[in-house]
C-alpha cells in the first residue's frame, strides 16, 4: 500500500515555537515578560481589591475600572505563563483541544477589552455632558447589563472560531510560529480553504473593533465640544484631567492591536515574523501592565485608597 506524503489529520497537540529566529534570546525575552506580568497580576488584584473594599470608589468610572482590570488579568495569565515555559523550560507542546480553549480565551477577552473601553468612554460622555443626571443614568443594573452584554458579544463573536479551526485539515506539520495559539497562526497549518477564517476574522475585527472605535470616537468629538464650551478654565482642565487616564488606556490598547492586526494579514513577507510575535505579545501584556499604572498615578480617589 502507497502512503501519501501528506497525512490529513487532526493533531493530537501542537508545538508552540516561541519567537522565531530569536530561540538564543528566549531566556533574555522572559525577563521582561515575567516582570510586566507580575506587575500587571499584582496591579490589578491591587484594584479590584481596592475598588471591592473602599466605599469611595463604589461609583460607575471604578466599576467599569474593575471589569477592564478583571479582563486584563484573564488576557495576560491566559498566555503569558505557557510562554514562560516556553522561554525556561522548553515546554512547547500543547494539546489540540487546549491550544482552542487558549484561543477562545484570549480572543473573547481582547474583545471584551474592548468592549468595556467603550463603555468607559460613554460613562465619560455621561459624566461631563450629563453631571446631573450621571447617577440616575448609570445605575448598577444597568452596569451590570452592558457589562454582561460586552462578554456575551466577545463570545459569541469568538466561539465560530473554534469550530472553524476545529473543522480544518491539518497537514503542514503542527509547529506554530508563536508563543500561543492565535487563530490565524493555527489556520496557516492547514491544508485546507482557510478563506472562510480569514473573511470571518475580519468581519470580526469590524464588528469589535470598529464599531468601538466609532463609539468611542463619537463620545469624545460629544466631550470635546461640552468642555470647549465651559467658560472656566479650571472647569476645561478638570473636565480633561478625569479623560486623561482612560485616553492612555486606548492608546496602550489600539496601537499595538492596529499593528498586530494588520501587519499580519497584509505585511506578512516585509515584518520579520519575530517582530510579529513580540508585537502580539506587547499587545497582551501591555495593557494590563500599563492600566493600574496609569488609572493609579492620574486618579485622586485611587492615590488617596493607596
Amino acid at each position: 500500500m502507497v502512503i501519501p506524503n501528506k497525512t490529513v489529520l487532526t493533531p493530537v497537540s501542537f508545538i508552540l515555537n516561541g519567537v522565531p529566529g530569536l530561540e538564543d534570546m528566549h531566556v533574555w525575552i522572559s525577563f521582561p515578560f515575567c516582570s510586566m506580568y507580575v506587575v500587571a497580576v499584582v496591579g490589578n488584584c491591587g484594584l479590584l481589591y481596592l475598588i471591592c473594599y473602599e466605599d469611595s470608589l463604589h461609583r460607575p468610572m471604578y466599576y467599569f475600572l474593575a471589569m477592564l482590570s478583571l479582563t486584563d488579568l484573564v488576557i495576560c495569565s491566559s498566555t503569558i505563563p505557557k510562554a514562560l515555559c516556553i522561554f525556561w523550560f522548553h515546554l512547547k507542546e500543547i494539546g489540540f483541544n487546549d491550544c482552542l480553549v487558549q484561543m477562545f480565551f484570549t480572543h473573547t477577552f481582547t474583545g471584551m477589552e474592548s468592549g468595556v473601553l467603550m463603555l468607559m468612554a460613554l460613562d465619560r460622555y455621561v459624566a461631563i455632558c450629563y453631571p446631573l443626571r450621571y447617577s440616575t443614568i448609570l445605575t448598577n443594573p444597568v452596569i451590570a447589563k452592558v457589562g454582561l452584554a460586552a462578554f456575551l458579544r466577545g463570545v459569541l463573536l469568538i466561539i465560530p472560531f473554534t469550530f472553524l479551526t476545529k473543522r480544518l485539515p491539518f497537514c503542514r506539520g503542527n509547529t506554530i510560529p508563536h508563543t500561543y495559539c492565535d487563530h490565524m497562526s493555527v489556520a496557516k497549518l492547514s491544508c485546507g480553504n482557510i478563506k472562510v477564517n480569514v473573511i470571518y476574522g475580519l468581519m470580526v475585527a469590524l464588528l469589535i473593533g470598529g464599531f468601538d472605535i466609532l463609539c468611542i470616537t463619537v463620545s469624545y468629538t460629544m466631550i470635546l465640544r461640552a468642555v470647549v464650551s465651559l467658560s472656566s478654565a479650571d472647569a476645561r482642565q478638570k473636565a480633561f484631567g478625569t479623560c486623561t487616564a482612560h485616553i492612555c488606556a486606548i492608546v496602550f490598547s489600539y496601537s499595538p492591536a492596529f499593528f498586530s492586526f494588520f501587519s499580519h494579514r497584509f505585511g506578512g513577507h516585509t515584518i520579520p515574523p519575530s517582530c510579529h510575535i513580540l508585537v502580539a505579545n506587547i499587545y497582551l501584556l501591555l495593557p494590563p501592565t500599563m492600566n493600574p499604572v496609569v488609572y493609579g498615578v492620574k486618579t485622586k480617589q485611587i492615590r488617596d485608597c493607596v
